[in-house]
């Protein structure tokens, strides 16, 4: 029989792991405890309070106006008011643009790809040109040689006179809200989520039979007709008119040159590097998995979607994260055309009330909370395409 001597604690591999973890844990907390109290001494050799309560004390309004609001909002509102004003325009901002720069930059990266010489070159082209400015550059030149060179309002620049293109803006047709606009936004959020199912089932019957079966094409193609059916008609559309007595184009969905500026800007400046990355995550895929799948007789569009697309995702996504990262912490840069995001309305209250450190606490929180809520969902998502190992 052979005796099992037991380790000793010291040279116990797990004990050693858990106490390098709580000695890193004690310097962490031991820096930040020195660090605040270096703080407040330096706070009361200047005589000045450390604080959050002037953010919601009601007797000390903001006193500035802010010209783009999605909520009521005034200038005698309290600081809180104004700052949740700022985060609301800048999660407007990082939603429209990581939409928009993703489905922009992987229609350049399909360009590129392209056999068509001319598509190949201009997406190229737009791409080495966007890429290699710097953005702060690229926002100057869309604020003030566009969006501010436009026409006037009364001479403004129309298409089917329902969108309106003028130097305060851009006015677009968008729905009212009501009970039928609801009714239908329910339908078509159902409608994709069926889409999405029937899709999926799809799939699986082409892999494990390798047939195709119509019954899900036609339900396919029944909401698509249905969908745009509801868009055109179930909602309750407004659409923008010029009124000649007032000097103003009244209804619809208006866009300040600022934020169209920031928003373009964030949209084609990260849309040239999102295209690379599919580009390149597309090429990753071997040779021998395109002849395999053409080998199955899938069109190309099939061969896209089952066999190459799933395939690219692996390499695609955490690139893909760092640019949705990049667009968030890039929007900052509304201060730079006027537009008031959270960035620029903290520099406001910093400069009226002089708690400068205070704000930088509330940017950093804001923007480390939103990176970490992006971060989460793209690892989910990464962890989902990912190969399951036995």
């Amino acid at each position: 029989m052979i005796d099992q001597e037991k380790t000793p604690f010291w040279r116990d591999t797990r004990f050693l792991k858990i106490l390098g973890q709580v000695i890193l844990l004690l310097i962490i907390l031991v820096t930040l405890l020195i660090l605040g109290n270096n703080l407040v001494t330096n706070f009361q050799k200047l005589g000045l309070n450390f604080g959050f309560v002037f953010l919601i004390d009601g007797d000390t309004p903001a006193r500035f106006g802010i010209g783009d609001s999605l909520i009521p909002y005034q200038s005698t509102d309290p600081y809180s008011r104004a700052i949740l004003v700022g985060l609301l325009n800048s999660l407007r901002i990082m939603i429209s643009g990581i939409i928009l720069a993703f489905i922009v930059g992987v229609t350049i990266a399909l360009a590129r790809l392209s056999t068509n010489w001319l598509l190949c070159k201009i997406a190229t082209i737009y791409i080495e040109i966007i890429r290699n400015t710097p953005l702060l550059l690229q926002l100057f030149f869309w604020y003030f040689a566009v969006f501010l060179r436009l026409p006037k309002i009364d001479n403004s620049v129309n298409f089917f006179n329902s969108i309106f293109f003028s130097n305060q803006g851009v006015y677009l047709p968008f729905p009212i809200n009501n009970k039928q606009t609801l009714l239908s936004v329910l339908f078509l959020i159902t409608s994709v989520i069926l889409a999405l199912i029937i899709n999926h089932k799809k799939n699986q019957v082409i892999l494990e039979n390798q047939e195709r079966r119509n019954i899900y094409q036609i339900i396919s193609i029944s909401l698509v007709i249905i969908s745009i059916i509801i868009i055109f008609i179930g909602l309750d559309w407004q659409f923008p008119e010029y009124n000649i007595a007032v000097q103003k184009i009244q209804g619809g969905l208006h866009l300040l040159p600022e934020f169209t500026t920031l928003l373009v800007g964030l949209t084609l400046y990260t849309a040239a590097f999102i295209a690379e990355i599919v580009r390149a995550g597309i090429q990753s895929v071997s040779k021998g998995q395109w002849e395999a799948a053409k080998a199955l007789g899938l069109r190309s569009g099939l061969m896209m979607q089952l066999v190459i697309f799933p395939q690219a995702l692996r390499v695609m996504i955490p690139p893909l994260t760092s640019e949705f990262l990049n667009l968030v912490k890039n929007s900052s840069l509304a201060i730079a055309v006027a537009y008031n995001d959270i960035y620029s309305v903290s520099s406001t209250i910093s400069n009226q009330t002089g708690k400068s450190i205070e704000m930088l606490l509330v940017l950093m929180v804001t923007y480390l909370t939103i990176n970490l809520i992006i971060s989460v969902g793209m690892n989910r998502i990464n962890r989902e395409v990912q190969l399951k190992e036995r």
